[in-house]
């Protein structure tokens, strides 16, 4: 009965810790509401591929690129 006891409470803490070390980044210090937080714009500078070049919203080239690759592998030649 001793056992069973010392095995539940140390279940339980260990349980414990988990559920606080998996909370820790929730946990973490925030900024105050007054502070001044500056967000640089990302480089974007290589950003010009034919995947990322998407004039209609959606990368067309890489897209045609894409299907016909997927199409060449399903279809046996």
């Amino acid at each position: 009965m001793k056992k069973t006891f010392v095995r539940a409470v140390t279940g339980a803490a260990l349980a414990g810790l988990v559920v606080l070390g998996s909370a820790a980044p929730a946990l973490a210090v925030q900024a105050a509401p007054n502070d001044v937080v500056v967000v640089d714009e990302p480089d974007t500078s290589d950003l010009d591929n034919i995947w990322t070049f998407a004039p209609l919203g959606v990368p067309v080239l890489g897209l045609i690129q894409s299907l016909n690759g997927v199409l060449g592998k399903l279809l046996p030649s």
